[in-house]
């Protein structure tokens, strides 16, 4: 590979209509230098930062991945830095008169014969890893539950080696909360879909206080959870065929902080080892079900790491995969990009009936759109939001979007899927583990070390200085593709070919490799009381 210090002078334009484009060169480069082309810098600019290609009026349109992006200011000459406190936002898109269903790709070839090791579950869902999640009612209940989860993985987890980890599902909710209003419902569905994500093989265990407005029933009614008939084969319980297994702390039996830890491990080894007789089984990569999501965000994402997620969703699609895309303010500017590419009407619908909900939801804060970005973002030299959504969209891919689901909701349908979603890493997150992911890709150019307990996290990076710097914490470069050492596609079928290694267990993340993972936060619109 090159030494990125010694290059010439480099800049990268997105599209040929572009008039800004960005440095590529590790470090910036001053004011003076010269590109190829005869452009000289009039300013220093940062790496990953804009530059003019062409002298600005004020008022004139600034286009990257030929989309407004802003208005200048002031006057910018050519060679100018362009960042965001000479450019002025475009408001928000408007939800009427978009392209509904427009484009019609050609069908895109189906991908065969690819497969991985993972663990087939009794609703017909597979999972990539084998685990015990312990799930919880109410945050209460969560030093007790910890604590008895240390028990358990130091003392009885050794004993079940087919079992990957032991996981409490905490989170901040079930009391105290309006658990009627009706938008309690994603923080209640989100943790009920949770317990049922594939990685936990269908053992639902429930630890609760008991005085809880969330009561157990409430959490996982009868129905929910699906169970293996004396075949072996999948089968939906009922009221009649399965009990809740529940540790209630308040339960009279209870004696004593050790008795309650005492019955979480005494439930916990039934499900341990009926977890431990499963095994890895050959399915075909249509099993995969992919979370795909961006934190930490620069200038580079929508130039290498997320250009090559997008690659590896349609390889996933082609290969009969589910894959959703998410965080809504970071796709709200692109919305006319999506609408065009639904499958039908009624999903370009469901899209635009998602992000008028979320606008409302802002507006309720007096907030919009433009709160999104971070100063880490705009140290990478994202300007504004609408510039961070054009890049944000690239991780979808090229395909039709097939599906939409409301915060907290379960896929139930293969192919691209657009699941709403906050964009904050851990809510998001956390929401598609609701969706039922089994494996999560995660791109970042400011660099974070964000985790899941409860699935792999792949984390790709944008640029090849924090490819090195963050060497054991990054499990892709993607900044291989400016460096021009690799291809969009070399780069996505290499991540392709990652995830089904990873889904077999036959890698482990670096976030696998150290256990760093990030708490769960469900996303509760509704009024705390």
């Amino acid at each position: 590979m090159a030494d990125t210090n010694t290059r010439p002078p480099l800049y990268i334009r997105i599209h040929a209509a572009d008039n800004v484009a960005i440095v590529a060169n590790d470090g910036g480069l001053k004011t003076g230098a010269a590109f190829a082309d005869g452009l000289v810098l009039v300013d220093n600019v940062p790496q990953g930062h804009k530059v003019a290609l062409a002298d600005l009026a004020e008022g004139d349109a600034i286009v990257r991945y030929n989309v407004v992006i802003g208005y200048a200011q002031k006057a910018l000459p050519r060679g100018s830095w362009v960042h965001e406190r000479v450019m002025r936002m475009p408001t928000a898109p408007e939800l009427e008169g978009l392209p509904i269903a427009t484009v019609k790709p050609p069908a895109m070839p189906p991908l065969e014969g690819y497969t991985f090791e993972g663990y087939r579950n009794a609703d017909g869902s597979v999972g990539s890893r084998n685990i015990l999640a312990i799930t919880q009612t109410v945050q209460c209940v969560a030093g007790v539950t910890e604590f008895a989860v240390q028990r358990i993985k130091s003392e009885l987890l050794p004993k079940y080696p087919n079992v990957d980890d032991v996981v409490a599902l905490e989170h901040s909710y079930g009391c105290g909360v309006a658990i009627d209003a009706p938008d309690a419902i994603v923080p209640i569905r989100t943790l009920r879909n949770i317990s049922l994500n594939p990685n936990f093989g269908g053992e639902v265990m429930v630890v609760s206080l008991g005085c809880e407005k969330l009561q157990p029933e409430r959490l996982l009614p009868p129905g929910t959870i699906p169970i293996a008939d004396q075949r072996g084969e999948g089968a939906a319980s009922n009221a009649a065929d399965a009990a809740l297994d529940v540790v209630c702390l308040q339960d009279d039996a209870h004696v004593g902080f050790m008795s309650m830890i005492d019955s979480v491990m005494r439930q916990a080894e039934v499900h341990l080892a009926r977890l431990n007789a499963r095994r890895r089984e050959t399915v075909p990569a249509s099993e995969l079900v992919v979370g795909v999501q961006c934190g930490g965000s620069d200038a580079f994402s929508g130039v290498t790491a997320n250009p090559a997620v997008g690659f590896a969703t349609d390889l996933l699609v082609r290969a009969g995969a589910t894959v959703m895309f998410s965080e809504t303010t970071e796709v709200r500017d692109g919305i006319d990009q999506l609408t065009s590419r639904a499958s039908s009407p009624e999903v370009a619908e469901a899209m635009i009936r998602e992000m008028a909900w979320y606008d409302a939801y802002l507006q309720k804060g007096r907030v919009d759109r433009s709160a999104n970005t971070t100063p880490g973002n705009k140290k990478g030299g994202l300007s504004n939001i609408v510039e961070k959504a054009m890049g944000s969209i690239v991780k979808s891919g090229s395909a039709p979007i097939s599906g939409v689901l409301s915060p907290g909701e379960k896929v139930r349908q293969k192919g691209l899927i657009y699941a709403a979603t906050p964009a904050s890493d851990f809510i998001c997150g956390t929401l598609q583990l609701a969706a039922g992911i089994n494996l999560h890709i995660f791109t970042t150019g400011r660099g974070t070390p964000y985790g899941l307990a409860e699935v792999p996290v792949i984390k790709v990076a944008t640029r090849s200085d924090l490819a090195r710097r963050w060497h054991d914490l990054m499990d892709v470069n993607a900044g291989r593709i400016a460096d021009g050492d690799a291809t969009i596609e070399d780069v996505g079928w290499e991540l392709f070919r990652l995830m089904l290694d990873v889904a077999s267990g036959k890698k482990k993340t670096w976030a696998e490799h150290w256990k760093l993972h990030n708490a769960l936060v469900l996303f509760n619109p509704a009024p705390v009381t």
